[in-house]
């Protein structure tokens, strides 16, 4: 194998790297924003692991605080929902929050996948509401 082949070979190997880094960097590219409500107060940080998740308030099984609104976006054609909920749970528990309440996904249309996709060269936004709760331990 000649050197100009090697060298070919190796620069072919790096800009596939690139990609690979780039793509992976892109799928946890999710922004979630908090605006904190009230005066509650500070409390410490949660492992995001360990903040519920509840479809509505009716679920929450006890007397709670609301923390904080939760604002989250991402490029539909990088994220799940799943990396939604994930990056507002992480955002909750840096609050103190040990739960959150979606409120809603959107999802953006097909037409605008594809328009963003090959007349931009952008993705969609997908995004998602919560609200940041605290629930307070169940009095014995």
């Amino acid at each position: 194998m000649t050197k100009h082949l090697k060298e070919r070979r190796l620069s072919i190997c790096k800009a596939f790297a690139a990609v690979l880094l780039i793509s992976f960097t892109l799928t946890a590219c999710v922004t979630t924003r908090a605006v904190k409500l009230g005066t509650s107060i500070s409390r410490p940080s949660v492992y995001w692991k360990d903040v519920l998740v509840y479809r509505s308030a009716d679920q929450v099984s006890g007397k709670y605080e609301e923390i904080a609104l939760l604002s989250a976006t991402g490029d539909s054609s990088w994220t799940s929902e799943e990396t939604m909920w994930n990056s507002m749970r992480k955002k909750a528990g840096e609050l103190g929050a040990n739960a959150i309440i979606l409120d809603a996904m959107s999802e953006p249309s097909a037409g605008a996948k594809v328009a963003a996709a090959f007349l931009l060269g952008a993705g969609a936004e997908r995004k998602g509401k919560a609200v940041a709760i605290y629930v307070f331990p169940k009095e014995e």
